[in-house]
Order: C-alpha cells, then sequence, then structure tokens
C-alpha cells in the first residue's frame, strides 16, 4: 500500500507540473494577446488623429483655393476698371490734341 502512495504521489507531481506549465502558457499568451491589444488600439487612435488632421489640412486648403479665387477676380475687375480708365483718358489726350491742332 505505502508503494501505491507512492506513485499516486509521484502522478500527483507531475500532473501538478503539467497544470503549471499549461497555466503559465495561458498566463503568457493572455499577456501577449492584452499587449497585441493595447498596440492596436494605439494605433488606430493614431490613424484616427492622423485622419483627423487631414481632414483639417483639406478644409484649410479649401478655404485658401476660395481666397485665391477671390482675389483674382477683385483683380481682374480691377485690371478691367483701370483699362476703361485708360481708355477714357485716351480719348480725352486724343480729342485735346485735335482740338489744339485746330487752333494752331
Amino acid at each position: 500500500m505505502n508503494e501505491e502512495l507512492v506513485t499516486l504521489a509521484d502522478g500527483a507531481e507531475e500532473l501538478g507540473v503539467l497544470v503549471g506549465a499549461v497555466g503559465a502558457a495561458g498566463f503568457f499568451t493572455l499577456l501577449i494577446v492584452i499587449v497585441w491589444q493595447v498596440a492596436a488600439t494605439w494605433r488606430a487612435r493614431m490613424l484616427a488623429a492622423r485622419e483627423e488632421q487631414y481632414k483639417e489640412l483639406a478644409a484649410k486648403y479649401a478655404q485658401l483655393l476660395e481666397d485665391t479665387v477671390e482675389l483674382q477676380r477683385r483683380t481682374v475687375d480691377e485690371q478691367r476698371q483701370t483699362l476703361d480708365e485708360l481708355t477714357q483718358t485716351r480719348l480725352s489726350v486724343r480729342s485735346m490734341e485735335k482740338m489744339m491742332r485746330e487752333i494752331e
């Protein structure tokens, strides 16, 4: 009977080692999964932040484009006005020249 107890104790010790190994493997697997998920969450947050920065940059670009178009429109209007004034000035100078030639 004594030998049977020793054999059972040896079997229990081997079972304890096996349970410990499985438990350690499970614990390390759990740690790996936790670290993996934390890294994936961090990466997702970084991508979301980058996407938000791209959206802000695109909005700024669109506003600058609108401002540039408005400035170009104003410039064209001012150039047309200047051209009209220059045309009127030329007509006035020609009229004065013609009048001065007639006077001579």
